[in-house]
C-alpha cells in the first residue's frame, strides 16, 4: 500500500521522501520501507519500525529501491547505495544511466554526465540532500563523477515534478542523498579498498596504468540516540587509456592547381577536366586531415562528507551536512597531426597522388607527397574543489504544524589547463616533408604509412612545422580558463495536517537563491626563447617513443611540463579580441512561492492519492562582458539582464486499486534555464566596410555575435501516464508514456541589433574617382547572431520497466532475477527558421538497460548490458570549444562476481571482482550517416576492478 505519510518537511530534512539506507561499503541495507512518520507521531514508534526493516543483500536493495518507487507521489527512479556499491559501475553516473529512460554520455571513457527522456545535460538540475548544486563545468549539466558514490546513501530521479521540488529541471531532477545517522539507527565502520588496472595498459611513456580506490565511513548515535553522526572520506585513483583518432573531416576532392598562383595543373588541368588517375577522385569524398592520439589519463579525487543530526525533543531537530571533493584529471595526449587534402599552405602544398581508391563514394586509401606533419606532445589539466553546506532545522510549532528552515552554499573553483607542444623536422617549409599513405577500415579509422622517421631526437625540434603562427613562431599554445560558481539559497516551509476533504496537509513557503558564475579566459602562444626558428628538445625531458599500434605510426616523446618548465619556451599573451570576448559573468536571482495540497481520498473504487500546487518564481538575471572587434582596440562593457515571473502550476494523482496496482497522472509546466554561456554579455562585432554607406539589414556596415542576457528559459507543459503491477518483494512490471509540449526553446538566430555606441575605424581612402566615403555609418543596424526563444516542438515516448526474481516463480531459481527497462522516444522540433527539425540535443531514440543478477548463501553475481541508439552529443571541438556531433550507438557489457561472509569470524568481509565495457565499445561520432567518415573513434579498452569489503 502507499503510505501518505510521505511528506515534503521529510524531503527538506533527509533530502526528499523515503530513503533506503546503507553504507554502500558494507553490503547490508538498513531500509525506511515507506516514508517518515506522520508530524507529532512518537518517536519510538518510529524508531521501532526501523528496527523492524533490517535486511541485507543485493535482492534486498532492489526490494527496497522499488519500493520506495512504489510510494513516492511523483513518477521516480531510484537506486540505493547497495545498488550503487554492488553494481560493476565506475561511478555513479553508470548508475543512474541503468534506470529506465535515462542513458549516459562518456568521456574519456567515464559516465560523465546524464540525459534523461531524450534531453541533455543541461535539461536536468542535480540536487543534494534536496539542494541545488553548482556544477564544475561550463554551464549547467552535472558531472556527477565529482561525487564518491561511496558516500551516498541514494538517489531518486524524479520524472515529473511537485510544488515543493524547488530547482526542478525540464527534463527531471537527480537527488543526491547522504545518510542520515538517526534513521540508521546503530553504530557502523565500514572500509572498502579496490585495485584496477585497464586491459590496454599505459599507451604512454610516464603514465601511469594502475589504480586503486579506498574508503571509510563512521555512523553512530550518542545520548540516547538523540545526536547522530556520519563521517566519511573517499579517495580514487583512476587511470584511463584511450586510442583517439580524430579526423578533420571529409570534403569532396575538387579541381586543383598544384601552385596558388594558379600554374602547375593538379588535379584538373586548365580547362577543368580530370587529370589521369584522379577521374575517380573528383566529387568523392576525401580524408582532409588527421590529428589522432595516444591518450593516457589519471584521475585523482579526495571526497569528504560529514553529517550531524541533533535531534532532543518532540519540538525541534536540526541537521548539519558537509560535503567537499578536490578533484584533478592529468590528461597526456601525444600524436601527429597529419594534413592532407586540406593542409596546402604556407609554401606547402600536400599533393595527392594517381591512383587512390575509391569505394562506395569515399576515397578509402590515398598517397600524398610533399607532407609535413606537427608531432603533438600535448598536457590537459583540470583541478576542481566542490563545496556543498546545508543546515535545516525543524521547530514543531503545534501537533499538526510546523516550521522548516534550510539554508545551502554550494560553490565550485575550477581550473583548467590545455597545453598544445608542436615539434617538427623545422620551421614552415624549411623542413624535410615525409610521404603518407592512408587506409581506412569499416570502423572508418585510418591507419598511416609514414616514410620519414619522426622519433629521432637529432633531427627533431621544437617548433611551428605549419607555420600556423605567421610571423610569430609558435611552437604550442597555452589556455588557462578558470571558472567560480556560487549558489547561496534560503527556504523557509510551513506544513501542516488539515481535515478538508481529500486535502489531508498543506506545505507552502518561500525559497530564496543567489548565484554568480564566471569564466575567465587566458591564453598564450608558446614560442621558441630568445626569437629562434626551432630548439632541440631538453634531454633531461625526453622519453621513450610512442607507438601508436592502432595507427601504425612512431612519434618522438617528451615530457610536456619539463619543456616548459626548462625555459626553452616562453609565453606571450594572447593579444586577440576574441580572447577577451568569452570571459562572462551571469548572476541569477530566483525568490519561489509555493503551494502544495497533499490529497488522500477513499473513492470506493480506488483510493486517490497525490498532490497539486504551484510555483511562483520571480527572475532577475544579469550577463556581463566586453564586446570586442579585430579592427579596434577599444572595449565596449556590456551588462544587461531581464526581470520577470513565471507561473509553474503541477499535479500528481495516484489511483491504487487494491493493494498492487498503481495508476498515475502527472501534469505540470516545467523549465529549463538558459545555459549560462547564453546569458553572457559578451560579444564579437565587426564591419563591412562596403555597406559603410548602406542602409539595407541585409548590406549592413556592423555585424556580431555573442550571448543574450535577456533569455527567457526553455518552458514545456509536461504530461505523463503510468501503470504499475506490483507482485512481490522488489517484483514489479510497468508502463508509461509521456509527452512534453514546448511552449518555448532556444536556438541561435540573426536578429536586428543597434550598434550605436560601438566604435567603427575611419573610412578607407576612395578609390581614385570615387567619392570619399561618410565619416559617420549611414546606419548604426546590423544583423546580430546571439540565441533567442523560440516557439513549438514536442518530444515524446514510451518507457517499459521490470523487476522479476525467478524464484517467485519457480523455487529452483531462488536467487536469481532481472531488472531490465526499454525506451522509445522521439522528438519534432525546428531550432532554426526555415531549416528542417532536428532531434533534440542528447536524445537516443531507443534505450534499454538490462541486468541479470543471482545472489544467494554468500555468493553474488551479475551480468549487466546498456544500450542506447545514435544521438546528437556535445562534445570538445576546435580550441577546445563547443561542438555537436552525430555521436554511434553503444551496448555496454559490465560484470561482477563477489562473496560475503555471512557468519563466523569472518562475518561482514567481502570479496568481489569487476569488469567494465567488457566488448571494449568504442565511442564514435561521425560526419553523415556513412560509418566509414568518422570524426571521432576513441577505444577506452577493459577495466577491471578487485576489492575487499569489511564492515565493523
Amino acid at each position: 500500500m502507499i503510505d501518505r505519510s510521505t511528506s515534503a518537511r521529510v524531503r527538506l530534512m533527509t533530502g526528499a521522501g523515503v530513503l533506503a539506507l546503507t553504507l554502500s561499503l558494507g553490503g547490508i541495507v538498513h531500509a525506511q520501507a515507506a516514508a517518515q512518520p506522520p508530524v507529532g507521531e512518537d518517536e519510538d514508534a518510529q524508531a521501532t519500525e526501523l528496527e523492524e526493516i533490517v535486511v541485507t543483500g543485493i535482492r534486498a536493495s532492489i526490494a527496497n529501491a522499488v519500493n520506495q518507487k512504489r510510494n513516492e507521489t511523483s513518477i521516480v527512479e531510484v537506486i540505493t547505495a547497495e545498488d550503487i556499491g554492488k553494481l560493476p559501475d565506475q561511478s555513479i553516473t553508470e548508475s543512474i544511466a541503468r534506470l529506465p529512460g535515462i542513458t549516459a554520455q562518456r568521456l574519456d571513457g567515464r559516465a560523465q554526465v546524464i540525459s534523461i527522456r531524450g534531453l541533455g545535460p543541461d535539461f536536468t538540475t542535480a540536487l543534494l540532500n534536496g539542494r541545488e548544486q553548482v556544477t564544475t563545468g561550463d554551464n549547467r549539466g552535472v558531472e556527477f563523477d565529482q561525487f564518491p558514490s561511496e558516500l551516498l546513501g541514494s538517489v531518486v530521479v524524479y520524472k515529473t515534478p511537485d510544488a515543493m521540488l524547488v530547482g526542478q529541471g525540464l527534463a527531471g531532477t537527480v537527488d543526491l542523498r547522504t545518510i542520515r545517522p538517526l534513521e540508521y539507527g546503530r553504530q557502523a565502520l565500514a572500509v572498502n579498498y579496490r585495485y584496477e588496472f585497464n586491459d590496454l595498459e599505459s599507451l604512454n611513456s610516464g603514465a601511469e596504468d594502475t589504480g586503486q580506490r579506498y574508503s571509510v565511513s563512521y555512523v553512530d548515535q550518542f545520548f540516547d540516540n538523540t545526536l547522530g553522526v556520519v563521517l566519511g572520506y573517499a579517495h580514487m585513483e583512476s587511470p584511463y587509456q584511450n586510442e583517439r583518432y580524430n579526423s578533420w573531416g571529409y570534403p569532396a576532392a575538387d579541381c586543383r592547381t598544384l601552385n596558388f598562383d594558379g600554374s602547375t595543373p593538379f588535379t584538373c588541368d586548365g580547362a577543368g577536366n580530370p587529370q589521369p588517375g584522379y577521374e575517380d577522385v573528383i566529387g568523392v569524398p576525401i580524408l582532409g586531415g588527421a590529428k589522432p592520439y595516444a591518450q593516457s589519463g589519471l584521475v585523482d579525487r579526495d571526497g569528504y562528507v560529514g553529517v550531524v543530526q541533533w535531534d532532543p525533543n518532540e519540538r525541534f531537530s536540526a541537521t548539519f551536512d558537509a560535503f567537499y571533493s578536490q578533484f584533478e584529471n592529468t590528461q597526456i595526449l601525444r600524436g601527429i597531426e597529419i594534413p592532407l587534402w586540406w593542409g596546402a599552405g604556407n609554401g606547402v602544398n600536400e599533393r595527392l597522388e594517381p591512383g587512390a581508391v575509391v569505394e562506395d563514394g569515399l576515397v578509402t586509401q590515398a598517397t600524398f607527397t610533399n607532407v609535413d606533419p606537427v608531432v603533438r606532445n600535448d598536457l590537459n589539466t583540470r583541478d576542481a574543489d566542490t563545496l556543498a553546506l546545508g543546515a535545516n532545522l525543524r521547530f514543531q510549532l503545534t501537533d499538526n504544524w510546523a516550521l522548516i528552515a534550510d539554508f545551502s552554499h554550494s560553490s565550485v573553483d575550477r581550473t583548467d589547463q590545455v597545453v598544445e607542444s608542436y615539434s617538427g623536422t623545422g620551421r614552415g617549409a624549411a623542413g624535410g616533408n615525409t610521404d603518407v599513405t592512408y587506409t581506412i577500415d569499416d570502423n572508418g579509422v585510418a591507419t598511416f604509412d609514414l616514410s620519414r622517421d619522426y622519433t629521432d631526437p637529432t633531427t627533431m625540434r621544437l617548433t611551428d612545422p605549419k607555420g600556423w603562427g605567421g610571423t610569430r613562431n609558435q611552437a604550442g599554445y597555452l589556455n588557462s580558463p578558470t571558472t567560480e560558481d556560487d549558489l547561496n539559497a534560503v527556504r523557509l516551509t510551513l506544513e501542516g495536517y488539515i481535515d478538508a476533504g481529500p486535502i489531508s496537509s498543506v506545505e507552502f513557503g518561500a525559497n530564496l537563491s543567489s548565484r554568480e558564475k564566471s569564466y575567465v579566459a587566458d591564453e598564450f602562444f608558446l614560442q621558441v626563447a630568445g626569437g629562434l626558428d626551432d630548439v632541440a628538445i631538453p634531454a633531461a625531458c625526453l622519453l621513450d617513443p610512442t607507438n601508436i599500434e592502432f595507427l601504425n605510426i612512431q612519434m618522438i616523446s617528451y615530457d610536456t611540463a619539463c619543456v616548459l618548465d626548462s625555459g626553452v619556451l616562453e609565453a606571450q599573451r594572447n593579444p586577440a579580441f576574441d580572447v577577451l570576448s568569452k570571459n562572462w559573468v551571469v548572476t541569477e536571482d530566483i525568490n519561489s512561492l509555493y503551494w502544495q495540497a497533499n490529497l488522500e481520498q477513499e473513492l470506493g473504487w480506488a483510493r486517490l492519492l497525490g498532490n497539486v500546487g504551484f510555483q511562483i518564481n520571480s527572475v532577475e538575471q544579469r550577463g556581463s562582458g566586453f564586446a570586442t572587434s579585430a579592427a579596434t582596440p577599444e572595449l565596449v562593457a556590456i551588462e544587461d539582464g531581464a526581470d520577470y515571473i513565471d507561473f509553474l502550476p503541477s499535479a500528481n494523482l495516484i489511483f491504487q486499486f487494491g493493494d498492487n496496482d498503481i495508476l498515475r497522472f502527472a501534469a505540470a509546466r516545467v523549465q529549463a534555464r538558459p545555459r549560462m554561456d547564453q546569458l553572457r554579455g559578451s560579444q564579437n562585432f565587426f564591419y563591412n566596410e562596403t555597406n559603410r554607406n548602406s542602409t539595407d539589414i541585409n548590406a549592413a556596415y556592423f555585424g556580431g555575435n555573442g550571448g543574450n542576457p535577456s533569455l527567457r528559459p526553455w518552458e514545456a507543459d509536461v504530461f505523463d501516464i503510468s501503470y504499475e503491477h506490483y507482485f512481490g518483494p522488489g517484483a514489479y512490471v510497468s508502463v508509461a508514456a509521456f509527452y512534453k509540449d514546448l511552449r518555448t526553446y532556444i536556438f541561435n538566430q540573426n536578429v536586428t541589433f543597434d550598434f550605436t555606441g560601438f566604435p567603427y575605424p575611419d573610412p578607407l581612402p576612395p578609390e581614385p574617382g570615387q567619392p570619399a566615403p561618410p565619416e559617420v555609418p549611414a546606419s548604426f543596424l546590423g544583423l546580430y547572431s546571439s540565441p533567442q526563444n523560440g516557439e513549438g516542438g514536442t518530444i515524446q515516448g514510451i518507457e517499459v520497466a521490470a523487476s522479476i526474481p525467478f524464484g517467485q516463480f519457480f523455487s529452483p531459481l531462488e536467487g536469481f532475477g532481472l531488472v531490465a527497462s526499454y525506451s522509445d522516444t522521439s522528438s519534432d522540433i525546428q531550432p532554426e527558421p526555415g531549416n528542417p527539425s532536428r532531434p533534440i540535443e542528447g536524445l537516443s531514440e531507443k534505450v534499454s538497460n538490462v541486468t541479470l543478477y543471482y545472489e544467494r548463501y554468500g555468493f553474488q553475481a551479475r551480468v549487466s548490458n546498456r544500450y542506447r541508439s545514435e544521438f546528437l552529443g556535445e562534445v570538445a571541438g576546435f580550441a577546445n570549444g563547443r561542438a555537436f556531433r552525430n555521436v554511434g550507438e553503444e551496448s555496454l557489457i559490465d560484470a561482477q562476481l563477489g562473496y560475503e561472509f555471512q557468519s563466523g569470524p569472518l562475518e561482514g568481509l567481502s570479496f568481489l571482482v569487476q569488469g567494465n565495457n567488457l566488448t571494449d565499445e568504442p565511442f564514435t561520432t561521425l560526419e553523415a550517416t556513412d560509418p566509414r567518415r568518422a570524426i571521432d573513434y576513441q577505444r577506452y579498452g577493459r577495466t577491471f576492478l578487485f576489492g575487499v569489503n569489511y564492515r565493523f
